[in-house]
């Protein structure tokens, strides 16, 4: 039996996690402040510490260091009900076991426990990690979703290592500002970053660019070049819509990530470069792979770690929260949105993502000339891809539902009520469709639908 010391301010959160320890056959230890847990006797020193960020008087974050000065090498979980990515990077370089953001998964936090559990078995014989000083916030990366708070501390563990990073995510939905963070809160940052996108050079040109050439390697080649690779010595090599590097040149790249060294067009001699390398997609790779336009060895060199960026329409209301930010930057710092443009932002699918929400702010900023932004200064929306599968419109729909109900909830409703109402929504019509489909024929229709013509008859009757 081990004690597990709990630092929240909220009594209900120390309830939940008390109860959660105890049946896990442990001892719960619950303070209201990092002040109260650093006076905790000698005796009952934690295996492992559940420490929330904002406390009264020192922060969780400012009390970490102490905490381990007191208890040793620790095991700290850290919770936040206002992660942004500075808290998220900042927990992590400070050693944090993990990152979590409530409200939270009982299973979730429970398996945590157990590990920081077992973890503290072995962890007496390592040490906090390295600080450094936190780089300003990255303009773009912000959020407020469950989903984004993911991104953040998914950042935040690929910072603090030197593994290759694969970022995928929809076109607009800021995987350059992803991978720039990585970089600035990097043991790199003091080096260069250094992007580049191959998918509009020819393939010569493409190797040329990213390993350099020597001179008189082509026509036009009256000096020596450095590469991008070259370029990136000391920091990081970000190389956008990865899918596109052409067969013969993913080849060279894999042996330069692999051994540091390459060799420049025309040249004989070899290049060496530490460069941590960054690629982002918006293409499915593993699907490249199959159709053996990407090599396997490849994908597994730059995707030692994933970062998945959510579309914009899966970001819950930080498609509002944006479009202020974006209105206070690109406007006067007084602009405001009036509720019913705040609404039609909500409402809709934002398939360019940030940079489409970013263009209609910007657009919208030029019509109201200083005044507030109105739904009436937004730009008529996208239209939906007219090619492909039903696979967007499907998003679209599911996303419209989500939102509704979520709407409703926050208005008071019930999931029981909801539910009645959403299956009337959409039964009803279904059932018409296929009755319809078979010129209103209940036996044909009823089989279409997979149930009996009677309950077909019912709903109907209904």
């Amino acid at each position: 039996m081990s004690n597990l010391l709990i630092v929240d301010d909220e009594e209900a959160i120390c309830w939940g996690l008390t109860k959660i320890v105890e049946g896990l056959g442990h001892t719960p230890i619950t303070k209201s402040s990092a002040e109260a847990a650093l006076e905790l006797a000698s005796n009952t020193c934690p295996a492992a510490i559940v420490l929330d960020v904002r406390l009264p008087g020192v922060s969780g974050l400012d009390a970490m260091e102490q905490l381990r000065e007191r208890f040793g090498t620790v095991p700290i979980i850290v919770i936040t009900a206002h992660g942004d990515l500075e808290t998220a990077v900042e927990s992590v370089r400070n050693g944090a076991f993990e990152y979590v953001v409530k409200p939270f998964e009982t299973d979730e936090i429970r398996q945590l426990i157990l590990r920081a559990l077992e973890a503290s078995k072995t962890l007496d014989t390592q040490g906090s990690r390295t600080q450094i000083e936190t780089p300003t916030t990255i303009d773009g990366m912000t959020g407020k979703s469950r989903v984004m708070q993911d991104v953040f501390a998914r950042i935040a563990l690929a910072a603090n290592s030197d593994a290759g990073v694969l970022i995928q995510g929809e076109s607009g939905t800021g995987k350059e500002l992803a991978a720039r963070a990585v970089h600035r809160y990097s043991k790199r940052a003091e080096g260069p970053f250094v992007p580049v996108n191959l998918a509009a050079l020819s393939s010569s040109v493409a190797e040329s660019e990213l390993f350099g050439h020597v001179r008189g390697a082509f026509t036009g080649a009256e000096a020596d070049r450095q590469g991008l690779l070259k370029q990136a010595n000391g920091g990081t090599l970000f190389i956008d819509e990865v899918g596109d590097i052409p067969l013969d040149m993913q080849v060279k790249l894999l042996r330069a990530l692999e051994h540091g060294v390459f060799t420049p067009v025309g040249g004989s001699q070899t290049v060496e470069s530490n460069f941590r390398i960054v690629s982002a997609t918006n293409a499915d790779l593993l699907d490249a792979i199959k159709q053996q336009r990407f090599r396997h060895d490849l994908f597994y060199r730059l995707s030692a770690f994933r970062i998945e960026l959510p579309p914009l329409r899966e970001r819950d209301k930080d498609a509002a929260s944006l479009a202020k930010q974006f209105a206070a930057t690109m406007g006067d710092s007084c602009q405001s949105i009036a509720p019913d443009a705040e609404r039609e932002i909500l409402s809709r699918s934002w398939h360019g993502n940030v940079r489409e929400l970013r263009n209609a702010i910007e657009h919208a900023i030029v019509l109201a000339r200083g005044g507030p932004i109105e739904a009436r200064h937004l730009p008529e929306p996208l239209l939906l891809p007219a090619s492909g599968s039903n696979e967007n419109s499907d998003d679209e729909l599911t996303a419209a539902i989500r939102r509704w109900i979520q709407t409703q909830m926050d208005a008071g409703e019930s999931a029981s009520e909801l539910h009645a109402v959403v299956s009337e929504m959409v039964e009803k019509p279904l059932l018409e469709a296929a009755l319809s489909r078979h010129k209103g024929n209940f036996s044909a229709a009823a089989k279409d639908l997979g149930i009996h013509r009677t309950t077909l008859r019912k709903k109907m009757a209904d």
